[in-house]
């Protein structure tokens, strides 16, 4: 195999460009080919960056010179596709979320397993030098107890957002702000303060009355390590405003707006914590207002991690089976809006969520 690993995106829609220009500054990896069956945005593609277009996937799957497939399909289409490029010998990258349910997820980390295969996840915002640094302080216990994990999305997206594709307003193919939007920032507070315990979530639609999905969730998480958590998102509230992920414990508080950080102070203050807080660069868009208004830096960390990983037959940075947690806390927050009640993790797959 030639050292270069070729890359093939099978879509090409918001998030595709992403990809493209993430790759274009990887090394050890590049763009041979986009697919998006009958699309004007994949030939635009293509041609942008001199590479083949494909008409199927099966098709992609036929060259030799693809050895990564980035898998930005609709969110519902993602199983089907990610076990199709396993099957084929394909490592793979798949965007948020991996799969609609459990049952997909498993089915695609045991593909890949049998496979020798690696399956990585898009939850870019874990490689973010403000959410390692949040992360390296838990894990040097530099809080103590944490005692409250909390995500805040006030976004905003213009009503014709939802029918840019015809799957952006179909809540069974995932397009509700819980799973398209809030997901990165569970699986933050998954990834920083542990396995969730027990949710309880409210979703409502504030601001798209034409589209049949919640662009607004309320919720709180129990924390199996005892703390708390609050998480508000949603994509109602003009003009939109940066994420915070804020982290307090018994020594200690952080909070990362974006990809700064905005506040980081602890009871045993450190030579290095000046140069922590200085974190971020403050005009980076991170999607408040816009759905492409963000930079790739985050892709394309992740992106030559999985080169790497591929080269030395490691396990990616987030591997899928890092992120099954995290489906299982969206999942389960349907459940709790669905029924009016507190769920408690682990759960088992029930499709009348989606009804």
């Amino acid at each position: 195999m030639n050292s270069t690993l070729g890359f093939g995106l099978l879509g090409a829609g918001l998030i595709a460009p992403f990809h493209a220009r993430a790759l274009r500054d990887c090394r050890g990896g590049r763009l041979v080919g986009v697919c998006a069956r009958g699309s004007v945005r994949a030939k635009k593609l293509a041609d942008e960056y001199g590479v083949r277009e494909y008409s199927t996937l099966d098709q992609m799957l036929e060259d030799p010179d693809i050895q990564v497939v980035c898998v930005l399909t609709p969110n519902h289409l993602h199983h089907d596709a990610v076990m199709a490029c396993l099957a084929a010998g394909r490592h793979v990258l798949v965007e948020k979320p991996p799969a609609m349910t459990l049952r997909e997820t498993d089915e695609m980390i045991a593909a890949a397993d049998r496979a020798n295969l690696r399956l990585a996840c898009a939850v870019q915002c874990r490689v973010r030098p403000a959410v390692q640094a949040v992360r390296h302080a838990i894990i040097e216990g530099r809080f103590g107890r944490v005692f409250e994990a909390d995500a805040i999305m006030k976004w905003y997206r213009e009503p014709d957002y939802y029918h840019t594709d015809p799957w952006r307003s179909s809540r069974r193919s995932g397009a509700g702000v819980t799973v398209q939007h809030a997901f990165h920032y569970l699986d933050l507070l998954h990834y920083l303060a542990g396995p969730v315990a027990e949710v309880e979530g409210r979703m409502t639609n504030l601001a798209h009355p034409s589209v049949n999905l919640e662009d607004t969730l309320t919720a709180f998480l129990a924390y199996r390590n005892g703390a708390w958590g609050v998480v508000q998102a949603s994509t109602a509230l003009w003009p939109g405003v940066d994420v915070r992920i804020e982290i307090h414990g018994e020594n200690g508080s952080a909070i990362v707006s974006g990809e700064k950080i905005a506040l980081w102070k602890f009871r045993d203050e450190r030579a290095e914590d000046e140069t922590i807080r200085a974190i971020g660069d403050p005009r980076q868009a991170t999607a408040a207002s816009g759905p492409a208004d963000f930079g790739y830096a985050d892709h394309r960390t992740v992106i030559q991690d999985l080169i790497d990983a591929i080269h030395e037959q490691r396990e990616p940075v987030i591997p899928v089976r890092s992120v099954r947690h995290t489906v299982e806390i969206a999942l389960a927050l349907y459940q709790s809006a669905a029924r009016g009640h507190p769920v408690k993790l682990p759960i088992e797959d029930d499709p009348s969520i989606w009804a």
